[in-house]
């Protein structure tokens, strides 16, 4: 095999991988739309795989009969405040790690990551107690603050290698011309440490937006769209939901996550160039 044949071999590898990621993600996407609007006959025909006939019916009974229009509110609710206690807690934390040199660090820094070694299905009793006792239950802030613990690591990490690429020496300079610590920080390395902020705030936002186990425990009326979902997709009227209403769940569930993404992705982008330096 010469090298020419080799390098059109790993070229067709390489493109056939990339397709086979894209397809992976990108067909459960089309399905759940097709089927999410597919009218009950067309789902029904065995003769037909893309169905032709169309309705918003499923959709608009999901959304407003059953309670996702509600769910879809108070995830976004909570989606909010956990990136703002994520973000007031893991800023500040992310930028010491970052900055300062002190004993211990690594440990403090192989701490937050072992907090996600504890799985949440067996703290679920101890945590619904906890929040028994501090009126938490059945609460967006109770919700919020269990994401919060769960997404704090990821905020830690990822703000203090955001800190970490910005240039120690603008801070210094600009110290020297007068401004204090936080002057500096305002001033210098907050802007350009933005669009890293900005990424892990959609980090945040996905990861609140589609938990499911903790607000399905810890809410009962003011439930997220995930808990909203599950509930409707196991017990509408008063049993199994039909297959359709669950694409039309599913599709109620991606599409917000997704056009935030969309929105946000110009960050992610530029977080990817910024650490990459």
């Amino acid at each position: 095999m010469n090298e020419k044949t080799l390098f059109m071999l790993k070229k067709v590898l390489f493109y056939a991988f990339i397709f086979t990621v894209v397809a992976w993600i990108i067909i459960p996407l089309i399905v759940s739309a097709l089927y999410a609007f597919s009218t009950k006959t067309d789902y029904y025909d065995p003769n037909k795989v893309i169905p032709t006939s169309f309705t918003s019916e499923w959709v608009k009974i999901i959304l407003f009969t059953l309670g996702a229009w509600d769910g879809i509110k108070n995830s976004v609710i909570v989606a909010l405040l956990t990136i703002a206690i994520s973000f007031l807690l893991g800023v500040p934390a992310g930028y010491a790690i970052a900055r300062y040199v002190f004993k211990g660090k690594d440990t403090i820094k192989l701490s937050i990551i072992a907090l996600r070694m504890f799985p949440i299905p067996i703290m679920a009793i101890p945590l619904v107690v906890l929040y028994i006792k501090l009126h938490l239950v059945d609460t967006l802030l109770g919700v919020a603050l269990a994401h919060t613990a769960m997404a704090l690591p990821f905020v830690v990490l990822i703000t203090s290698s955001i800190f970490a690429s910005v240039d120690k020496e603008l801070e210094e300079a600009a110290m020297v011309f007068g401004l204090t610590r936080f002057g500096a920080f305002k001033a210098i390395t907050l802007p350009l440490a933005l669009p890293g902020l900005a990424a892990a705030a959609m980090f945040t936002f996905v990861m609140s937006w589609n938990e499911v186990f903790v607000a399905s425990v810890l809410t009962l009326k003011n439930r997220t769209l995930p808990a909203q979902t599950l509930s409707i997709v196991a017990g509408a009227a008063g049993g199994a939901a039909p297959a359709y209403y669950k694409f039309a769940a599913a599709f109620i569930m991606v599409l917000p996550a997704m056009l935030f993404i969309f929105f946000a992705r110009k960050y992610l982008i530029t977080m990817w160039g910024i650490t990459l330096r």
